[in-house]
């Protein structure tokens, strides 16, 4: 199939990290459509300091026409798949000579980068507010919350309860042992092995139960658990015997969904074994990018991927972290100074060819 104009069309169905650096590669070598239900790319990684400085979004927050000019832009969810055609929630059936999902996990974004900034705005306020602070969830988001909030509002007392064994359960013994030890230091109250039993802040009376019998008094929460994977769109689809029994897709080492030779995946949404990190999905992006260019130009020569160092920085604050990289493990403003600062927001601009603001 070519397109009307052409050349050959290729569909990036997810605006995260992984489309939005695909879309940008490919823009001038192809007539590329992305499919996003947002207008904009955000930093997923900053937004948790957007929530204690809502101005910082104004340089997370990106128009997807701001790095991909010459990319169709469709903003409204894929709802639908063939082996020609993909559909939107909008009505729109995009034909392609290759498609690429990246549509990482569920989230439930502000369709607008005004209404996010809005959001971040409000929960500003909604921590002002209160005296007390609930963070349900340890995992990376919790931890990262718990270090924002305590660092920019000392004076507010914070609790976070995970129910889970110990703390960032995708990272090492020792670097969760590190995290813990510098929440305790900032007085945040860390309850392990236990769940909240009482969400719903209309009923709790401002004093949320765990399993384990403990009371807890916060004016607010947030809940900060991990989010599904964006598939379930696909279930119904000839890509629902590609899933695998996590929601992911099945890709070979081409990145290509396997079974298909047109259908490629990056990002969180593949069942590539390695941690689900940034700079990881990027890779994935840059090794798709080179075999669609390959492909575009009538050769069928795919690059392999071939994986990546296994690392991860998760930040305590402004200015400290803690960091597994390998087998080595680290923490305070060494690692800080590497994420913690700019969140790596000026470095992820500049992929995307984006001045810093």
């Amino acid at each position: 199939m070519v397109s009307s104009y052409g050349t050959k069309r290729v569909v990036i169905v997810g605006g995260g990290l992984a489309g939005s650096v695909l879309a940008k590669s490919l823009q001038d070598v192809a007539e590329v459509y992305l499919i996003d239900p947002k207008e904009y790319f955000e930093v997923a990684w900053a937004s948790l300091r957007c929530m204690v400085e809502p101005s910082f979004a104004e340089k997370t927050l990106i128009n997807h026409n701001e790095y991909a000019p010459n990319a169709h832009i469709i903003t409204s969810p894929a709802i639908s798949i063939s082996e020609t055609e993909v559909t939107t929630a909008n009505g729109r059936v995009i034909s392609y000579d290759y498609i690429v999902i990246a549509t990482g996990h569920d989230d439930k974004s502000a369709f607008t980068k005004n209404e996010q900034i809005g959001h971040y705005k409000a929960n500003q306020e909604k921590i002002k507010s209160s005296n007390s602070i609930l963070i349900v969830g340890g995992g990376p988001v919790g931890v990262e919350l718990a270090g924002e909030i305590s660092v920019d509002f000392p004076d507010k007392k914070v609790s976070l309860v995970h129910r889970g064994p110990r703390l960032l359960e995708f990272v090492g013994e020792k670097a969760s042992k590190k995290a813990l030890k510098w929440l305790n230091k900032k007085n945040v109250e860390v309850v392990l092995g236990e769940s909240v039993t009482n969400l719903d802040s209309n009923t709790n009376g401002g004093v949320y139960r765990t399993t384990g019998g403990k009371s807890i008094k916060a004016d607010c929460h947030f809940l900060c658990i991990g989010k599904p994977v964006a598939s379930s769109w696909l279930k119904e689809t000839m890509l629902r015997g590609s899933l695998d029994n996590k929601g992911r897709l099945m890709v070979d080492e081409y990145m290509r969904v396997k079974g298909h030779r047109n259908i490629f995946a990056v990002g969180d949404i593949t069942d590539v074994k390695e941690m689900k990190q940034g700079y990881l999905a990027q890779m994935h992006s840059g090794v798709v990018a080179k075999s669609i260019k390959s492909l575009v130009n009538g050769k069928e020569k795919l690059e392999a991927y071939k994986g990546g160092p296994q690392m991860a920085i998760v930040s305590l604050g402004r200015r400290e972290a803690v960091a597994q990289i390998s087998s080595m493990t680290m923490s305070g403003c060494l690692p800080g100074k590497m994420k913690s600062g700019d969140l790596f927001v000026t470095k992820t601009r500049k992929s995307l060819g984006v001045s810093s603001k």
